[in-house]
């Protein structure tokens, strides 16, 4: 019975936080406009003199329940010994089937 909840359900909300909310052409979206953003920064980069400062790179779109800070917390949690590994949302989906 929870396997065919909607995407929009409270239950899917809790499971899944705010990518619930996010279907499969919003992903594919935010990523064409990372792409489309880091060519024209490329662009930018090629085309302004060599005393002339470089532009910032651009900032990736927002995606549900990734920061800036979990990309290093990541990083250091890889390298810690005994922490406890989260429920994946598929794992709990496996278990309720």
């Amino acid at each position: 019975m929870i396997k065919h909840l909607p995407a929009d359900s409270a239950v899917q909300r809790e499971l899944h936080g705010e990518a619930a909310e996010w279907s499969l052409s919003d992903h594919l979206l935010a990523a064409a406009v990372d792409h489309l953003a880091a060519a024209n920064w490329m662009f930018q980069c090629v085309n302004t003199g060599e005393d002339d400062e470089t532009p910032d790179p651009p900032k990736p779109v927002p995606r549900p329940g990734v920061t800036d800070e979990d990309d290093e917390e990541r990083s250091e949690e890889s390298t810690e010994e005994g922490a406890a590994p989260a429920v994946s949302p598929a794992s709990l989906a496996r278990f309720f089937g």
